[in-house]
Order: structure tokens, then C-alpha cells, then sequence
């Protein structure tokens, strides 16, 4: 049902997405409505696909950033238990998908945008910057976008309060060769990735899948197979 879900507007766009049951959960619904992918997105913003926005790189459609949200969900929003998650977004891109996280995490979260490329990384911010909830959410450090490999994570030399707990929720947003031992070692316990990996035996082409990659609080780690999907890969910056 996602080639549906196409709208004229922002909130027409988030409506079908939640009719079509892409979007399942309120809060998932409520944080979209907050984020204008026209900041986001070059052209045709409320059209349910990617685009590309440079530097071998896209924002991806509508429906695959609300799959991840609903996936990842118990862990980017606050409990009881994780009064201030602490979420990792990889291959930020465009940014739009770290402000929806943001604008989930609550007051005491955190949400890293990492990016392998400096001119993403500040496009990121300054689409950010278009919205006045966007500015605020980086003025009070509840964003914090990174130049940095994303197949090594990220571990914050600012962030003194968060040293040695880990990421509630990783998302990346390029398919992986694998999943990176990197991430499961920066992954909390409990803590929740979900990750595009290309097929064994696929080199670097077409042939992926999203995994949901849970960490249970032994430390014990669990893989699951979604669906097939189509992302850039994660891989060295393009060279000049």
C-alpha cells in the first residue's frame, strides 16, 4: 500500500501513511505531523519515494522512515526504565528522519547524526534550521550532527553523561555488508537496530534486506529478517 500514500501536503501525506497502516502507532503519527519534509526533501516532497539529494546519497520514501520508527519505537521513546534515550541515526543525510527521532526521544533524549560526508552532515542542519522547532531542538543539544565513518558508530567525547551506556536504538540508513561489530558493541542492553544488509553472496548490489537487530540486557544478541529493500550502500566517502 505504499505507492498510496502519496499526498498534496504534509499532513495528507502522514494521513495515508497511517490509513495504509505504514504509520500504526500515535505517537509515530504525531511526531510526523511535527516535521515538514518540504525542509527535507528537493522536489515533490509529499510523494511517497526517495530522491536523491547529492553526493550519491537519497532521502529515502516516506513509508521506509516510518517502518523504522515503528520498528524501533519501545526504544526511542522515554519509559520509566529510559527516562532519556539515547538514539544513533547513521547515514543522517537530509536530516529529516533525525528530527522525527528528536521530536520522540522527549526532553532528556538525545538523537546523533552521523554522516561520512561534511556537506551532508551540514545539510542535515540546515534543513534543521528551516523550522523553528528544528533550530530549538539543536540549540538544546537534543541533535547533534557528526562528520564520521557510520560503519564505527559513534561514540560522543562531548557527551560525558552518556560515556559507557550505549545507544538505545541504532538506525542505519545505507546498507551494510554486514553488521558491523562495531554497532552490536555500542548497542545498549536492551537496545534495537535496525539495519539494511546486502545478501550474502550479492557483493554490493541490490540484494538486501532490513534486520532487526535486538540486544537483550545479558547481552545477548537476536537477528531478524524483515523485508527486501533497495538502499545506497555504506561505504567509504566518494572520493572528490
Amino acid at each position: 500500500m505504499a505507492w498510496r500514500s502519496s499526498g498534496t501536503s504534509n499532513s495528507e501525506l502522514i494521513e495515508n501513511l497511517w490509513r495504509n497502516e505504514m504509520i500504526k502507532h500515535p505517537d509515530a503519527k504525531s511526531a510526523f505531523l511535527k516535521v515538514d519534509r518540504a525542509h527535507y526533501a528537493p522536489r515533490s516532497p509529499y510523494e511517497d519515494c526517495p530522491q536523491p539529494i547529492g553526493h550519491h546519497a537519497t532521502i529515502s520514501a516516506p513509508h521506509m522512515h516510518a517502518s523504522a520508527v515503528e520498528h524501533l519505537l519501545p526504544f526511542i521513546t522515554p519509559s520509566e526504565e529510559r527516562p532519556g534515550p539515547r538514539v544513533l541515526d547513521i547515514g543522517s543525510g537530509s536530516g529529516y528522519l533525525t528530527h522525527v527521532l528528536a521530536e520522540l526521544v522527549g526532553e532528556q533524549g538525545k538523537v546523533v547524526g552521523v554522516e561520512h560526508i561534511s556537506e551532508l552532515k551540514e545539510l542535515g542542519e540546515r534543513n534543521m534550521k528551516k523550522s523553528k522547532e528544528g533550530r530549538e531542538l539543536i540549540e538544546k543539544g537534543r541533535v547533534r550532527f557528526r562528520v564520521g565513518d557510520g560503519r564505527r558508530g559513534w561514540i560522543d567525547d562531548e557527551d560525558a553523561e552518556g560515556k559507557g551506556k550505549g545507544w538505545d536504538a541504532i538506525h542505519v540508513g545505507a546498507a551494510a555488508v554486514k553488521v558491523h561489530e562495531e554497532l552490536l558493541e555500542q548497542l545498549a542492553s536492551p537496545g534495537r537496530m535496525f539495519i539494511p544488509v546486502e545478501d550474502e553472496g550479492e557483493g554490493q548490489g541490490w540484494g538486501q534486506h532490513i534486520w532487526c537487530v535486538d540486544k537483550d540486557e545479558k547481552g545477548e544478541v537476536r537477528k531478524r529478517k524483515l523485508f527486501g529493500v533497495r538502499y545506497v550502500p555504506l561505504t567509504d566517502a566518494p572520493k572528490a
